[in-house]
């Protein structure tokens, strides 16, 4: 319970923070004001990507004892994206649990840490559409496409590019 209690003084703590401090390339919000729990967060797609011009909406749910355990991030938008499982959970590694990775493709420091805040996770999610990591895809089909058929992954790319602005 009392971590539970930390978890929420510190969303909110973070909330607020953004809302006087608004960080660029993105807006968060409380799904429903009554959970600070669940997040709605709006990426704009970073300028000189794929992704440019884009609207993606995504929900963020944190954990009880967040910040120990990482929030899971998931797109509510249509995304196309090596890092993005086609269901729309984003896999980064930051959002992965804490210590060794029994898959031995991340090192600790790489995966989560209290530290990381909703901004931080953002602007690591803003990156990774900028630089998509195909080493260890979310996405099969969106990796392999990125490697073998470029024309093919930007098309399917600026269709959710697209969507995205025509759901505003």
């Amino acid at each position: 319970m009392a971590s539970t209690t930390q978890a929420c003084l510190l969303l909110q703590k973070q909330l607020r923070d953004l809302c006087k401090r608004p960080v660029d390339g993105f807006s968060a919000g409380l799904v429903d004001e009554s959970n600070v729990f669940e997040w709605s967060v709006s990426i704009i797609g970073p300028p000189d990507t794929l992704y440019d011009g884009g609207f993606f909406n995504a929900i963020m749910s944190f954990p009880p004892n967040y910040p120990n355990s990482p929030p899971s991030v998931r797109f509510t938008s249509d995304m196309w994206h090596p890092n993005v499982y086609p269901d729309g959970r984003v896999c980064i590694s930051i959002l992965h649990p804490p210590g060794e990775d029994p898959n031995g493709y991340e090192l600790a420091s790489e995966r989560w840490t209290p530290v990381h805040t909703v901004e931080s996770i953002v602007l690591s999610i803003i990156s990774m559409l900028s630089s998509p990591n195909d080493e260890s895809p979310a996405n099969i089909e969106a990796a392999k496409e990125w490697r073998e058929k470029r024309d093919e992954f930007k098309k399917k790319v600026s269709r959710c590019v697209r969507k995205s602005q025509e759901m505003l």
